[in-house]
């Protein structure tokens, strides 16, 4: 175990171990990501849930690693390690390395932490690990185990974008409330043995444009990340269910994620110099699933694009086209990321504005035990310079209003937080 502190002492006394199935996957088991699981190989996923100190009371860390246990016996991907191909094409060899688990605490008590209000803070709660350099060695997931000065505590996820998209994440994660709630998940079938898209010499014959949602970025090689032009912050806004629908009843459209998505996408047009950005992209529940009900990318990936000044656009026309002019840009992302065999280094998140909506995700379900997370918040790393609003309920259900979380250039943020209190009264 590793000892260290942080924030002059705010986080301290952290301890590293691992985790891991608790049965042996296989010999020589590979699991090989898809093309749309390479093309976010750049983001990572940081989820936070916090509990009151009855969740936990008298739970040691022991019991808590115990149904990790169990948990990990079915996403045995999630505890491999990544490694190349000839090709150059990654795949994720099952050798059960493990997760990584994380002990801190904190000198703060819960209620004091959640009245900072503070999104950089809450990037203490949960690792920032990437992975690589060391490639061969970085695990996919890390787990944080923060307890507060008062008894409660956070779970923090930390999950590698290539596994899969949030929806995925957070099926991960809520299974393992049912495996703490007795459930004995069966073994997957299907394990991958051997190679398949890995090893393929099968070259797209087409000429394949790269989509609008993506941008190439310099090689990033092992070490999976890439370095922003501009130093990025995340910072968020509560949106109240009585504003939201003021804000609905204005523009005209009965959408949440919508209309603060035209209202985000107007403001941060003013504030920037040019008629732009005239394409935004749109992230947001699919309905594929992932075969074997696994995990994986299988979110909707598109665009929405405008030829006149967003600036001076009207509101609802922009929240119209958010809710029935989207592109799915999904099989060209797979083609251009296909063309190039699982190599391209590329982004997403921010690669334009990017407008990630998490209706339909089951932020609340992850239960320990009867006890539920008293709040839970999520943000994502790896983002371009065009920056990323991540719209999630404020609460177990969504009539009580909407958290948004951004992460844009440090030098927008006040423009953009007065341009939102002035014209909306928000932020």
């Amino acid at each position: 175990m590793v000892s260290s502190k942080l924030e002059d002492g705010l986080i301290y006394n952290i301890k590293l171990s691992s985790v891991g199935p608790a049965r042996v996957t296989g010999q020589d088991v590979v699991y090989e990501p898809s093309n749309m699981d390479l093309a976010m190989k750049l983001h990572y996923l940081r989820g936070i849930y916090y509990f009151d100190s009855q969740a936990f009371q008298g739970v040691t860390i022991y019991k808590i690693k115990e149904p990790i246990f169990i948990w990990f016996n079915y996403f045995y991907m999630t505890n491999g390690r990544f490694r190349r191909a000839e090709s150059g094409r990654p795949y994720i060899k099952c050798n059960d390395c493990g997760a990584r688990f994380i002990e801190a605490q904190c000198d703060k008590t819960l209620d004091e932490w959640l009245e900072m209000k503070d999104t950089s803070l809450e990037k203490l709660l949960v690792s920032n690990q990437v992975l690589g350099p060391e490639l061969a060695f970085s695990p996919p997931v890390l787990i944080q185990h923060t307890k507060f000065k008062c008894g409660g505590i956070s779970l923090g996820l930390s999950w590698a974008h290539v596994l899969g998209d949030i929806f995925s994440a957070t099926e991960f994660w809520n299974f393992l409330g049912k495996v703490v709630g007795g459930y004995q998940p069966p073994r997957p079938i299907n394990l991958a043995h051997s190679l398949t898209k890995a090893n393929s010499t099968e070259t797209l014959q087409k000429i394949v444009e790269d989509p609008l949602s993506i941008k190439r970025v310099d090689p990033v090689e092992d070490h999976w990340v890439a370095n922003a032009s501009y130093k990025l912050e995340s910072f968020s806004i509560h949106v109240s269910a009585s504003k939201l629908g003021q804000l609905q009843s204005r523009i005209g459209i009965q959408g949440p994620f919508e209309s603060l998505c035209s209202i985000i996408w107007q403001s941060i047009s003013r504030i920037r110099d040019g008629p732009g950005p005239k394409v935004v992209t749109i992230c947001k529940k699919g309905e594929e699933k992932k075969e074997g009900g696994l995990i994986g990318n299988t979110q909707l990936i598109g665009v929405v694009k405008v030829d006149d000044s967003i600036r001076d656009a009207n509101p609802s026309e922009l929240a119209r086209l958010i809710k029935n002019e989207i592109i799915d840009e999904r099989l060209k992302i797979d083609e251009a990321i296909e063309k190039e065999h699982g190599v391209s280094d590329v982004i997403v998140y921010g690669a334009n504005l990017t407008f990630v909506s998490l209706e339909g995700v089951d932020l609340y379900e992850f239960d320990w035990k009867g006890h539920k997370p008293k709040n839970v918040s999520y943000f994502i790393d790896g983002v371009g310079d065009a920056g990323t609003v991540l719209v999630l309920p404020d609460g177990p259900n969504y009539a009580e209003g909407r958290i948004v979380t951004m992460t844009l250039p440090v030098d927008e943020i006040m423009k953009l937080k007065n341009e939102l209190n002035n014209e909306w009264s928000i932020a």
